[in-house]
């Protein structure tokens, strides 16, 4: 995280929160003219040559690509039609725009009228680096709290103190837990998630936590095992019927679910390697 300075820090800033949308918007099309001079999109949406014209990139019509791909229209071109973009919008094009781009690493300077670099070799994957950084510092200016993931996915922040969870290297070697976990992750943090999207997020965790039921008793009393799995298949997560308590206030439930069912999962995983260790320092 950048580092606050004192008006900020000390929230005397009117801004402590964040810019409004309309000045989120501005910044992203001062940092999309930024990278886009320096070749960022220049492989696939083309550039501007003062004796060529425009010049097309892999993708011929960025219009159609972005409409096909966003299901919108009218995004494109970017600076014409930015300060239109609501945060929606401004959120997908940042995921469409992320999704096309690549690091210029050679070409040759065209000098006439100084009109710059013409780049022809790009790489792709040393783009994650420099450009997700720079779209999650201008993210972070916004008062709607989200980051770009690493695989291009625009995703709520994590609730405050619930961050470390989030960073950390989920304990164990089985694909299918791993697998399970971070796609309920991001399915929980992305970007427009529904209620329903959440609850099959929480509905995931808590097959996890089904699997690991054996394991689950030697952190958990009986009762408390017992509580968690009532909690689980009782309160519409993972059933459908009329004995579902479903009387509760499903946003700050489900928030509560995922968190501690997550929790629980982290601390069983954690104890699993702790005894698996155990057993092979008594064994040497």
């Amino acid at each position: 995280m950048a580092k606050q300075f004192y008006s900020v820090r000390t929230g005397k800033n009117k801004n402590a929160a964040g810019f409004p949308l309309e000045v989120i918007r501005d910044l992203f099309f001062r940092l999309f003219k930024d990278l886009r001079a320096e070749g960022y999109f220049n492989e696939y949406l083309g550039w501007y040559c003062v004796d060529q014209g425009d010049v097309p990139g892999l993708i011929l019509s960025p219009d159609l690509d972005m409409m096909l791909k966003l299901r919108k229209d009218g995004l494109w071109p970017v600076d014409e039609k930015y300060a239109f973009y609501t945060e929606d919008d401004l959120l997908d094009v940042i995921e469409y725009l992320f999704s096309v781009v690549s690091k210029p690493i050679d070409g040759t300077y065209h000098s006439f009228s100084d009109c710059g670099m013409h780049w022809e070799t790009f790489n792709k994957h040393e783009r994650e680096k420099v450009v997700r950084e720079k779209l999650n510092d201008l993210l972070d200016l916004y008062q709607g709290k989200f980051e770009l993931s690493e695989a291009g996915d625009v995703l709520h922040k994590p609730d405050r103190g619930f961050e470390a969870i989030f960073a950390a290297d989920t304990p164990t070697t089985d694909k299918n837990i791993r697998g399970r976990i971070d796609a309920a992750m991001t399915q929980y943090r992305r970007h427009g998630s529904s209620l329903d999207d959440r609850r099959q997020a929480v509905r995931d965790l808590a097959d996890v936590l089904e699997y690991l039921r054996p394991q689950v008793r030697t952190v958990l009393d009986n009762k408390d095992e017992s509580d968690l799995f009532n909690i689980a298949n009782n309160f519409g997560i993972r059933h459908h019927n009329d004995k579902q308590k479903t009387g509760y206030d499903a946003a700050l439930w489900l928030s509560w679910m995922f968190y501690f069912f997550l929790s629980t999962i982290h601390v069983v995983l954690r104890k699993m390697n702790r005894d698996n260790e155990e057993r092979e320092g008594v064994r040497k």
